[in-house]
């Protein structure tokens, strides 16, 4: 089915309900491990050191039931991200407030770009890499009654 198109009237409807996982394959599994559990605060879920294929996997989870996988494998190829690839080009998750967040980060040694406002939302997002320059980003999560969630 690569390449089809569904005409809107045959779209299936609710058929995907929420995004289970993103797969990160990285290439310092000990730096990466770092990023996402202690700076970033995902919980470990599970995590597998897979011989055969030289390779470990760690799962982690988000507070909505989300989840990352972790995947360490040798010398993989990097991944373009700058000039911007065709393919997922960052991954977002949604903060509280990104001030605070940015300078918890920053504290940790993580470089985190400015803060910016969305031009559509009016909402305040940053930037930040991975060890690997993967794109993350913190999207700040939309008020109610003016006071951010």
């Amino acid at each position: 089915m690569v390449g089809a198109t569904v005409a809107d009237s045959e779209a299936p409807t609710n058929m995907l309900r929420s995004i289970h996982h993103a797969a990160i394959i990285c290439s310092n599994y000990e730096a990466s491990r770092r990023v996402y559990t202690e700076c970033l605060g995902l919980r470990i879920v599970a995590e597998h050191l897979r011989a055969e294929r030289q390779s470990w996997k760690l799962d982690l989870a988000l507070p909505d039931g989300s989840q990352i996988e972790l995947f360490s494998f040798p010398n993989p190829p990097a991944r373009p991200s700058y000039p911007e690839a065709c393919g997922l080009r960052h991954l977002a998750f949604e903060v509280a407030d990104v001030t605070s967040c940015k300078a918890a980060l920053e504290s940790m040694g993580v470089a985190v770009e400015a803060v910016r406002i969305d031009e559509y939302t009016n909402r305040r997002f940053v930037f930040l890499a991975d060890p690997d320059g993967l794109p993350l980003e913190l999207y700040e999560a939309a008020s109610q009654n003016g006071v951010q969630q």
